[in-house]
């Protein structure tokens, strides 16, 4: 995805240690997103991400709910049910999704931000969705990245890997959703 001229300045102008940030977080993501949930509606969908602000303002604009490391295991735990139940069909989740959950259901993933070039979490986040479903059906991995961004080189180290590992992986620009 491209960002927009305003966020292009910003990005520009902006110290260095602040640029995978801002080009990670950009709000034109949410945006994708939505075109990417229209693609496939009703299929269970984890967007994860991991900055919390950008998190909880995508699950407030998509009226989903949000889990992180502040939510308590109690609840945690419910959501997951409802999720594996088909009550919930979308949930914004953190790094906290990384490890240990079983949501053999999820058929979409929206990786909205990482931990910068981070093979092992795009790894964890690929293996979340190729799960075997229990309807047998396939799944789709997108992540989302601002293009001539430090975003974008952090995604290319990724995908240099999954590429490595055996995984295929096709680069479709937003505006071909």
């Amino acid at each position: 995805m491209q960002l927009t001229e305003a966020e292009r300045m910003v990005y520009a102008t902006a110290e260095q240690s602040d640029k995978y940030r801002l080009a990670a977080t950009t709000p034109t993501k949410t945006k994708v997103v939505r075109k990417i949930m229209d693609m496939h509606p009703d299929e269970p969908t984890l967007i994860i991400g991991a900055y919390i602000d950008q998190l909880e303002e995508i699950a407030e604009e998509l009226d989903v709910p949000v889990i992180d490391g502040k939510t308590g295991n109690a609840k945690r735990e419910k959501l997951y049910q409802q999720f594996r139940d088909g009550e919930l069909k979308t949930l914004v989740v953190s790094k906290v999704a990384n490890f240990s959950i079983d949501l053999p259901g999820a058929s979409v993933a929206i990786q909205i931000s990482g931990t910068f070039g981070s093979r092992q979490e795009e790894a964890q986040r690929l293996g979340r969705i190729l799960r075997p479903k229990p309807d047998g059906g396939g799944a789709f991995f997108y992540s989302i990245v601002a293009r001539d961004t430090l975003d974008a080189d952090y995604a290319a180290h990724r995908q240099r890997f999954l590429a490595e590992q055996g995984y295929g992986y096709r680069i479709v620009d937003s505006f071909d959703l």
